[in-house]
């Protein structure tokens, strides 16, 4: 049934306008909360154990006005698919302090369409490929003369977006709170109430040369979870081998080699008695969320950077706050990749890949506001929790300009975990120094004794490490 969200719909306007009456009073209750009735901003800097001090707080909030709550559905129209760009044209402009619920869908729906697809017109609309036709022509930042179609596959998640965020300029720094996560149900009526996602064992997972007899294989295997959100665990349905996929145009895939591909079931052997009795703890999070960098004009989805991207860390989910560097005007903020749980290092290849609702308020500080704060330096994407700091460390901190002209393709050959642990140690250094206050010396004793550093994916291109320190640590300090 059409939510508002499909243009093409006969009662498009009325459903529309049901939607926006449904949703007023969660604007309401937004807007009357005290995280925006206190200045918006100050709520997260209470005890100074926030990156926003309350002096940049309410400096920031000073430029606040009435604020706004959008909605962004997952169409056709609203999403890109496979790269981010300094040239697409924003799907809504907002003012800092706004709020937009964005919808976003998996790029591995079609494993199984009947559960993930079917019923619902913003997937359809997405994923729908005949003979004659693409929903989303473009899947990727290749060339337009690609064989596999425009964009190659060269970048495969589903962006929505971008949202313009009005004032934004290089130098800034974005604020994104991420105040709700929320399931997409399925729209089928036979799995009424459930939510589905895909884990696909891929060919470019960090296990599939190391594999027991070297028997190299792709496998599939869908998870079902509680569409309301109550149930905090997920169980496996079923899983199966890549069966291999010839697709509309007639084109053979033996392997996952190209997004949205369009599983036929009926060239499957599906398991059903597998994982049994296993509960999966979920953490619904977006593994890929940031803002427009500004090196070149199409840019891979797959490797993170500087901007943010595919950071592909489970920690990025309701009650986060991200905060990234503005590249570009507008800083042009997207989101995709929805998760419904992930380990740190993604191992396999990718995590539940699970269609999921986003909503989100963002709060822009300009760059001549940030002289003397945590922010000042700000170069990289991090995250902020309740209890904890979390810095991004890449093989290439901006691989765009680290690798040159051929940065795009050069990535994937070039990462290594030896020269992640290296930005990640160089970051927190930076951090505790000039956030904290501390000496060289004092920083490095704390790292090793107090800085947790794990592994926060090895599967896309630019592989990453992230350090979290705990802010209780500084419960004590004076404010530096």
């Amino acid at each position: 049934m059409c939510r508002g969200d499909d243009p093409t719909c006969a009662a498009f306007t009325e459903h529309r306008l049901r939607y926006r009456r449904d949703m007023e009073p969660e604007r309401r209750a937004f807007l009357k909360s005290g995280f925006v009735a206190t200045g918006g901003a100050a709520a997260l800097a209470a005890g100074g154990l926030s990156l926003v001090s309350p002096s940049l707080a309410q400096t920031s909030a000073s430029r606040l006005r009435q604020t706004a709550h959008y909605h962004l559905p997952a169409n056709a129209e609203t999403v890109h698919w496979g790269y981010f760009s300094k040239n697409l044209k924003p799907q809504v402009e907002i003012a800092s302090g706004d709020f937009v619920t964005i919808e976003t869908l998996t790029h591995h729906a079609n494993d199984d369409a009947e559960r993930m697809v079917t019923g619902d017109p913003g997937a359809e609309s997405v994923f729908l490929w005949t003979k004659e036709k693409k929903g989303v022509p473009r899947r990727g930042a290749g060339p337009e003369d690609s064989k596999l179609g425009p964009g190659g596959g060269l970048g495969v998640h589903i962006c929505t977006g971008p949202v313009a965020i009005r004032g934004a300029e290089p130098g800034d720094v974005l604020e994104v709170r991420i105040l709700d996560v929320a399931p997409r149900p399925s729209a089928n009526p036979k799995f009424k109430g459930l939510t589905f996602g895909s884990n696909a064992a891929a060919w470019w997972g960090y296990h599939y040369n190391d594999m027991l007899e070297g028997r190299k294989r792709e496998v599939v295997t869908i998870y079902e979870v509680d569409a309301s959100g109550e149930r905090d665990w997920a169980r496996a349905v079923y899983n199966f081998p890549w069966p291999g996929v010839t697709d509309p145009t007639g084109l053979d895939h033996p392997t996952i080699d190209y997004p949205g591909l369009p599983v036929d079931h009926t060239r499957t052997k599906r398991n059903f008695d597998v994982l049994k009795g296993i509960r999966v703890p979920i953490r619904p999070h977006f593994g890929t969320m940031g803002v427009a960098p500004a090196e070149a004009d199409m840019v891979n989805s797959i490797p993170p950077s500087y901007t943010g991207g595919n950071i592909d860390n489970w920690r990025i989910g309701k009650g986060a706050t991200m905060y990234y560097p503005v590249a570009v005007p507008g800083a042009l903020f997207s989101v995709g990749d929805p998760h419904a749980s992930q380990g740190d290092s993604e191992l396999c290849g990718t995590a539940i890949e699970c269609s999921l609702t986003g909503t989100f308020q963002f709060i822009l500080h300009k760059k001549a506001d940030l002289a003397g704060t945590s922010l000042e330096a700000l170069d990289f994407p991090m995250i902020e929790t309740a209890d904890d700091w979390v810095l991004s460390g890449f093989s290439y901190p901006n691989y765009l300009k680290d690798l040159g002209a051929d940065a795009q393709n050069a990535i994937f050959q070039k990462s290594s975990i030896d020269l992640a642990m290296r930005d990640a140690f160089r970051k927190m250094r930076q951090f505790l120094m000039h956030a904290k206050g501390l000496t060289e010396d004092e920083a490095i004793s704390l790292m090793s004794i107090a800085v947790d550093f794990g592994i926060t994916q090895v599967v896309d291109g630019n592989w990453g490490v992230h350090a979290i320190v705990k802010k209780a640590i500084f419960a004590e300090r004076p404010a530096s």
